[in-house]
C-alpha cells in the first residue's frame, strides 16, 4: 500500500477502537502526540526500505536505511511481522519512557497503544496485497487476504487508488456520522 493508504489506515483505526473504547479522561496534549504516534505507527514497518521517507529525510539516510534494510532482512520481513510488531512495540515504550520528564500531561499508555494500532493497521493493509506479510517470522512464509494471490491489490494501482482508499473515506465519514453525538458527548467531557 502506498504511504496516504497507510496514514488513513491508520488513523481509521484509531478512531474505531477510540469510538468504540472511549478513554473517560485524556488531556489535548495526550490526543494530539497520540494521533502523531499512531501516524508514525502506520508507516514504521515500511522503515526496512532504504527509499522509505524517514530515511531521505536524513543527509546520509540513504546509507543507514541500506544498513537497516539488511538488518531487517529486506522489505516486508522482519518489519512486518508479530515479531517486529513486539520488537517495535517495546523500542517505542522505551522511547516513551525516555520522553515522558518532558511531556507533561501526556499519558504515554495511551500514545503507545495509538502507535500499536497505527503499525498494526499496516500490517493489516498489506496482508490486502499480492505480496502478503509474513505474520508468523521466524516461519518465512507470506500470508495474504484473500488467500488467492490473484484476488488481492497490486501496491499504488487502479484497485488501492480507486477502490481501497476512496473506501477508507466514506468509512470515516459514515464513522463520524453515525458517532456524531458520541463524539459531541466526549469533546463535551475532554474540553470542558
Amino acid at each position: 500500500m502506498l504511504a496516504r493508504t497507510h496514514d488513513l489506515a491508520a488513523v481509521t483505526a484509531l478512531g474505531v477502537v477510540y469510538l468504540g473504547h472511549p478513554i473517560e479522561t485524556m488531556t489535548l496534549a495526550t490526543a494530539i502526540v497520540a494521533v502523531f504516534a499512531n501516524l508514525i505507527g502506520g508507516i514504521t514497518p515500511d522503515i526496512d526500505q532504504p527509499t522509505a521517507p524517514f530515511w531521505r529525510n536524513l543527509p546520509v539516510g540513504k546509507y543507514f536505511g541500506r544498513i537497516f534494510d539488511t538488518l531487517t532482512g529486506g522489505h516486508r520481513f522482519l518489519t512486518h511481522s508479530l515479531l517486529g510488531l513486539v520488537l517495535f512495540g517495546y523500542l517505542a515504550h522505551l522511547l516513551l519512557l525516555f520522553l515522558q520528564p518532558i511531556m507533561h500531561n501526556v499519558d504515554i499508555g495511551i500514545v503507545w497503544w495509538a502507535f500499536i494500532i497505527g503499525m498494526i493497521s499496516h500490517l493489516v493493509m498489506d496482508s490486502l496485497t499480492k505480496e502478503g506479510v509474513p505474520w508468523l517470522l521466524p516461519i518465512p512464509i507470506k500470508f495474504g487476504f484473500p488467500p488467492l494471490k490473484r484476488l488481492r491489490i497490486t501496491t499504488g494501482k487502479a484497485r488501492e487508488t480507486f477502490g481501497v482508499f476512496p473506501l477508507l473515506l466514506v468509512f470515516n465519514a459514515w464513522l463520524y456520522y453515525v458517532n456524531y453525538h458520541k463524539i459531541l458527548d466526549i469533546l463535551h467531557r475532554h474540553l470542558v
